[in-house]
């Protein structure tokens, strides 16, 4: 019995440090969870609930480095993160 109980209490405790960490607006489960946090030049990602409202707005043509300009990077969900990962 008492095993089992310190196994639920750890497994609470690393779900807390994985999970726990994480701001509200970049938790996520998948890939679909997450967009850019800028419309334009995004080096970052946040969960889609918490991305910008980009109707209407105009980007330059530049490939920017250390953004997910002209496919040098991909809006992924790292261990319930939204994090932009560069190729």
């Amino acid at each position: 019995m008492k095993k089992g109980l310190f196994l639920v209490l750890g497994l609470s405790l690393i779900s807390f440090f994985i999970f726990g960490c994480v701001p509200a607006e970049k938790k996520c489960s998948s890939d679909d969870d997450c967009v850019p946090a800028s419309c334009c030049h995004a080096s970052e990602a946040v969960n889609k609930a918490y991305g910008p409202d980009c109707e209407g707005k105009l980007c330059t043509a530049v490939c920017e480095p250390g953004t997910i300009d002209c496919g040098q990077g991909e809006i992924r969900c790292v261990e319930g993160e939204c994090k932009v990962v560069l190729k």
